[in-house]
């Protein structure tokens, strides 16, 4: 198995630490993925931070039957790879070419000082928090329809703007949602017939209707 040691030198890329970077950007190692690429595995030990500084991350996990549910899709500025215990629970890829910056936590206590730390840790705890009980809610309460339509609105929100470029297909939009690939299909479909939003192709997107996207997706 590669060490993490040999990981870093392998993928470091040249970056200049800048404080607007953050702390990871301060301390931490630039790492380039290629798209597809792995960057933590499931159950592998968990003693690295990372960072998106370009492209988007998603995190999966396997389950036993085979069946995969994507966590969440890290854009840049998002920490992930947090865990309580020992080791990842789900993987991490690049979905897109993407750098990250990666740094050791002991490593970080020692260069920023354990308050400064603790201060970023908990920052990026309440920000995973946020996301995985907006994830909740998604999966538990909302139909076929809101789902795929909460998706694209925060697709929207994200890029500022009406035409959207996204890093993923519809089977990992499916597959994060917990819907059949199918059945997000029907759902595009049914917004593009309403005059929502257009799908020029498969991984873009422009918003016609964006009150009544708010609407479907509440």
């Amino acid at each position: 198995m590669t060490s993490h040691s040999e990981l870093l030198h392998r993928h470091a890329v040249p970056a200049a630490p800048s404080p607007a970077q953050g702390l990871l950007g301060q301390f931490g190692v630039s790492m380039a993925y290629a798209r597809g690429e792995e960057i933590y595995a499931q159950e592998e030990e968990a003693d690295l931070v990372y960072q998106v500084t370009s492209g988007c991350v998603r995190t999966t996990r396997l389950m036993s039957d085979g069946r995969r549910q994507i966590g969440s899709f890290y854009y840049p500025g998002d920490v992930f790879g947090l865990e309580q215990g020992g080791e990842h629970r789900f993987s991490a890829e690049a979905l897109s070419d993407s750098v990250v910056q990666v740094a050791k936590r002991k490593a970080a206590v020692l260069a920023a000082g354990q308050d400064a730390f603790d201060r970023f840790m908990a920052q990026a705890l309440m920000t995973e928090l946020e996301r995985t009980q907006d994830h909740l809610l998604l999966l538990g309460r909302k139909t076929a329809c809101e789902r795929v339509a909460t998706f694209l609105l925060e697709a929207a929100d994200r890029a500022g703007g009406t035409r959207i470029d996204l890093p993923m297909g519809r089977q990992d939009m499916a597959d994060y949602l917990g819907l059949t690939i199918e059945t997000v299909s029907r759902m595009v479909t049914q917004l593009q017939t309403g005059g929502v939003v257009d799908f020029p192709c498969c991984r873009q997107f422009i918003v016609r209707n964006r009150a009544a996207l708010q609407r479907m997706s509440e």
